[in-house]
């Protein structure tokens, strides 16, 4: 069994900094890809950044220059630091892996609860 746990979800001021964390546990093997998506209702998920186990990342354009995403391997988890925050970017936040576990030995993707994060005056 794989479990993706996100953290962090909070009402902040926009111009605000907020850190959402997720942590994956389970029987894994290896994780790929390791990512944050955001859906608000009415509205399909987008991704919002992604990072590939070799370091490197991608961001949606709306979110370059004030969102950061990192990855520790050896813990299994992924952060998303979220500057400059502004209502537009109001959502649920979902982490998301592309993971092999010991029970199925195959690449499977992996989606967290989701946690609300809310930019409002």
């Amino acid at each position: 069994q794989v479990q993706l746990v996100e953290s962090g979800g909070d009402v902040v001021q926009p111009g605000g900094s907020l850190r959402l964390a997720c942590a994956a546990s389970g029987s894994i093997i290896s994780i790929l890809n390791m990512g944050w998506y955001r859906q608000t209702p009415g509205k399909q998920r987008e991704l919002v950044a992604i990072t590939a186990r070799n370091g490197n990342t991608d961001y949606a354009d709306s979110v370059k220059g004030r969102f950061t995403i990192s990855r520790d391997n050896a813990k299994n988890t992924v952060s998303l630091q979220m500057n400059s925050l502004k209502s537009e970017d109001t959502a649920v936040y979902y982490c998301n892996a592309v993971i092999m576990s010991t029970i199925t030995s195959q690449w499977y993707t992996y989606w967290g609860q989701g946690t609300q994060v809310t930019v409002s005056s």
